[in-house]
């Protein structure tokens, strides 16, 4: 075999181990641009090791994270997909096909049943990476049905948001699950059991107008947006420049509109804590 030979099959040989490395091994942190570890980024929650930068985690981390072992995922109610015949460069029901491909649950909002060290709970999430948590009929629907299984179960009903907004595809309907939403509440204030949100990054438009910011106690991760304009609109409407860090956890935590703002490591500990001093007394 000629050197040349050699040399191709050694090139051939390279080309091949490197198309059977995985594309998922490294992750960029989005606030230091380090190149992170993947499977280490995700073993630590989500959380940048290098700057403490919260990223966003889905629903089954979620779960996983809050609840103790033995919790059940809740059924999603059904509604209809394309109530208004919405069509933009594509139709709505293969918007929804797409997203319900690449997502484990049918839709943003998704509930389980558990226990956080013991607390009996309903806990709601809201996946940023279903349409971008957008509220449409189902979203609220999903959030009808838990606040009524909390007060079935009589527990606390927590809420981890994370939104865009509410889903452009539905119309007045989505706007309509505003007060939707603030009456399921109503409903947990009226028989005294718990409404915790969690804030996480982004939660904005019709979510912060509504569910988001009616709990008993407000917490919010690191460094979440949470509004309900956009900075750059509200700029533009009273033609000021706002303050720096406006709309971000630890500002609206300073002006009162967030009771605390705590660490993903320490949340499920904290939630636990509130759960056990807001939880209704057992009768002795």
């Amino acid at each position: 075999m000629s050197w040349l030979n050699k040399v191709r099959n050694s090139l051939s040989s390279l080309t091949a181990k490197k198309d059977d490395t995985p594309d998922n091994l490294w992750i960029k942190c989005k606030n230091c641009n380090e190149m992170l570890f993947a499977q280490e980024y995700e073993a630590n929650l989500s959380v940048c090791p290098r700057c403490d930068h919260h990223g966003r985690i889905g629903t089954d981390a979620r779960f996983a994270h809050l609840l103790d072992p033995g919790f059940s995922v809740l059924p999603t109610p059904k509604v209809k997909d394309d109530p208004l015949k919405f069509r933009d460069t594509k139709k709505y029901p293969d918007r929804m096909k797409a997203a319900r491909a690449a997502n484990p649950h049918p839709d943003a909002l998704t509930n389980a049943l558990g226990k956080i060290e013991g607390n009996k709970v309903v806990l709601g999430v809201q996946d940023f990476g279903f349409m971008g948590g957008s509220m449409g009929m189902a979203v609220g629907a999903a959030f009808v049905a838990g606040a009524q299984r909390a007060l079935k179960e009589k527990c606390a009903y927590v809420i981890c948001t994370a939104a865009g907004g509410a889903r452009m595809q539905e119309g007045i309907l989505s706007l309509m699950q505003m007060p939707k939403t603030t009456v399921a509440v109503r409903r947990l204030n009226n028989a005294g059991l718990p409404y915790i949100v969690v804030l996480t990054d982004p939660t904005t438009g019709g979510v912060t107008a509504s569910y988001a910011m009616l709990g008993d106690v407000q917490i919010a991760e690191p460094g979440c947006l949470i509004g309900f304009a956009g900075q750059r609109v509200i700029q533009d409407t009273i033609r000021e420049k706002l303050p720096e860090g406006f709309q971000r956890a630890e500002y609206l935590h300073e002006h009162g509109m967030v009771d605390m703002v705590v660490h993903r490591h320490a949340l499920r500990e904290k939630l636990a804590q509130v759960l056990s001093y807001l939880s209704p007394a057992k009768a002795a």
